[in-house]
């Protein structure tokens, strides 16, 4: 997502009262037993769904096609299956799918993936070579975020046919989390009431339950000079281009402590070469765990656009976009032991981690849920590089499987 840009004398940036993160409560999970052996989980089944889903292209704002299909895939799971009204907000052809597993069981669990990939991922061709899964070379796998759909598909299955007790599973699968979160954020939430959600959209093998991640604000800043003859009269002109880069120079970017990060995008400006630049936009992103510190890092960049374009007789105008708020549990929080014990309980290393990326999770979070991230196995995502272990597919589907029953209240 981003702020469209705008001209004008500098402005001082505006005090933001730093947000407060209050973990939402989340009833204690009852002793449900836990199978000794793992779930039965279907490798080859998962497996094949996984091949189909990444053949099918649903690149951001134009997942239809594979909504519907995945929706034909509930609905034969025994799931009942919408797709919400949400196109018109996100510009994607198809609203998100809400899908419902009922339980057996008191109690309620989400779980979430998106549908869309990013570029280049149309056309993708899965080859399976000494257990690993990758694209024939051209194009991402769609691991990011389809290994999560297929593990979530599996699981319903699994669940759906087992004698166990399990709760009511609602599945939310969203459009353009790779455009910034934007179908997590139209989703309704007005039903969000504490309950547990389990994101899988994270890297990491199977068993990695991601705990914590950063708050993330973007800016513009749009730089006005005065355009001249760059060869006739540039003592005339005041480049815009130039207060950009001076400010930009000024700025400390890449990792700034442990907890925050901060990155210029995009630079663009300047109409031809023989003209001076009257004007230039700048646009980048600052995130940290600690809302404090993304505030002041915040207010730094203000004042360096504003005080470089002064130096050099331009202006700067910089508008910031607060695009999601972070979070963090910790390792005895509810639902993070409860993660954490069913890796165990199906053979996996349980491990707890924060993470310096965005996922639908922090929208989840804001919104009413008690939500964390899962590992899913991929690696080398948005890349031609990018696989997935055969093993971590089955291996993600128990553990989804266990920790779905462990919220059966009973």
């Amino acid at each position: 997502m981003s702020a469209p840009g705008s001209s004008g004398a500098p402005v001082a940036p505006v005090p933001v009262p730093a947000p407060v993160p209050v973990p939402v409560p989340v009833p204690a999970p009852a002793p449900v037993p836990v199978p000794e052996a793992l779930p039965a989980v279907d490798a080859a089944r998962v497996l094949d769904t996984f091949l189909e889903l990444v053949s099918l292209d649903s690149p951001s704002r134009f997942e239809g096609a594979f909504a519907r299909r995945c929706a034909e895939l509930f609905a034969m799971a025994g799931c009942v299956v919408q797709t919400d009204d949400t196109a018109s907000l996100t510009g994607s052809d198809t609203g998100n799918l809400i899908v419902t597993l009922p339980g057996t069981a008191p109690g309620r669990v989400y779980v979430s993936a998106h549908m869309d990939t990013v570029e280049p991922g149309r056309g993708i061709v899965p080859v399976v070579q000494d257990g690993v899964i990758r694209s024939a070379g051209d194009t991402v796998l769609g691991g990011d975020d389809k290994s999560g759909i297929a593990a979530i598909l599996e699981a319903v299955r699994v669940l759906a046919a087992s004698h166990e007790p399990y709760p009511e599973v609602k599945a939310l699968l969203t459009v353009q989390e790779e455009q910034g979160l934007v179908g997590a954020f139209a989703l309704d939430s007005s039903q969000f009431d504490g309950e547990p959600c389990f994101v899988l959209d994270a890297a990491g093998a199977p068993g990695t339950v991601v705990v914590g991640a950063p708050y993330q604000h973007s800016f513009t800043a749009t730089f006005v000079g005065r355009a001249a003859h760059a060869g006739v009269s540039p003592e005339k002109g005041v480049s815009a281009i130039a207060a950009a880069a001076a400010a930009v120079a000024a700025l400390s970017i890449g990792r700034i402590d442990d907890e925050t990060t901060a990155n210029v995008g995009t630079i663009t400006g300047g109409t031809a070469n023989n003209i001076v630049a009257e004007r230039c936009v700048v646009t980048g992103e600052c995130r940290s765990h600690d809302p404090v510190r993304l505030h002041e890092v915040h207010a730094r960049i203000d004042a360096a656009m504003s005080e470089q374009a002064a130096r050099l007789g331009a202006s700067a105008t910089v508008e910031w976009v607060e695009n999601y708020e972070g979070f963090r549990l910790q390792e005895d929080d509810p639902i993070v032991a409860a993660a954490l014990a069913a890796a165990a309980s199906v053979g996996l290393e349980p491990r707890a981690e924060v993470t310096g990326g965005g996922a639908d999770t922090n929208v989840f979070s804001q919104r009413g849920l008690c939500a964390i991230s899962l590992g899913t196995g991929m690696s080398a995502i948005h890349s031609t590089e990018e696989f997935l272990a055969v093993k971590d597919l089955e291996a993600l589907a128990a553990f989804l499987v266990a920790l779905v029953r462990r919220f059966a209240r009973v």
